[in-house]
């Protein structure tokens, strides 16, 4: 690694059996990598500039913010249909309000192999999310069973200060073998009724066997775009999966505001 490339040494918490070891890695500047790509490393930085005016105000982005990031995935991956029904905000308000809103300070993938079936039975409960999402794009949950490809790519977006106390670091998919990926199973999430399986990540065998990196100084016109299951390569046994986590970043200094983030997913339907 050229040592121009670093951005900083940081410690990221695994899991080992059933306990967290922390490691420390090297974390490389994400800017200084061009050719990083979410179909062949699992993320990448995009320029993406949003008309959303309030980043606090859940009725505008749900208004505004899910039809730009449908349209963004569907440039991205050439899909037939975007679904974007719901959205996270990471923020100490937020954090104060549910533990599971707080950065996650542990090395993950979203999801395992038997998320598209678990996605369409959510659907099919007719939430109201669920229902909007799927009449903004003109189909029905039945439509979206019959899909020959279904891929989930999410969005990171910083919209607080450039600088922050833990921003998110991405894994290069490629360098993480499944042998290195450990299921556990989420029963809820943020007091939810929806279960699911993520990955947790187990310690590299080399130290920096892992190759990671973050974006510095993210404006509100920059979102990271990020892989988190595709079932074609589940199918093909290729690793869909992006190891994320949230870190503790030193260099920022000790009094670095609390970060505040968005997240939405794209459910992309091909046909």
């Amino acid at each position: 690694m050229q040592l121009e490339s670093q951005y900083c040494q940081a410690t990221m918490n695994y899991l080992g059996g059933l306990q967290i070891v922390p490691i420390e890695v090297s974390i490389k500047n994400g800017r200084l990598a061009p050719d990083l790509s979410w179909q062949a490393n699992g993320f990448e930085l995009i320029h993406s500039e949003s008309a959303v005016q309030n980043w606090s105000n859940d009725a505008e982005i749900a208004r505004v913010y899910y039809d730009e990031m449908s349209s963004l995935a569907r440039t991205l991956t050439g899909c037939d249909h975007a679904l974007v029904a719901s959205h996270i905000n990471r923020n100490p308000e937020q954090a104060d309000l549910h533990e599971d809103y707080a950065p996650i300070q542990f090395v993950h993938s979203d999801f395992t192999d038997n998320y598209g079936d678990l996605l369409i039975q959510r659907y099919r409960q007719n939430e109201a999310e669920a229902v909007a999402a799927l009449s903004a794009s003109g189909i029905t949950v039945e439509d979206m069973a019959r899909a020959t490809r279904l891929l989930i790519l999410q969005f990171w977006r910083n919209v607080g200060p450039q600088q922050m106390d833990y921003p998110l670091a991405f894994c290069d998919a490629q360098t993480v073998p499944r042998a290195d990926m450990h299921s556990i199973h989420v029963p809820n999430y943020a007091g939810g009724d929806f279960a699911f399986d993520t990955f947790a990540v187990t310690p590299p065998p080399a130290q920096d066997a892992h190759d990671w990196y973050v974006f510095p100084d993210m404006t509100r016109d920059e979102a990271v775009a990020f892989r988190t299951f595709d079932s074609d390569m589940v199918a093909s046994g290729a690793p869909y999966w992006t190891p994320h986590s949230a870190f503790l970043d030193e260099s920022a200094g000790h009094n670095a505001p609390a970060r505040r983030s968005i997240e939405v997913r794209a459910t992309c339907l091909f046909f």
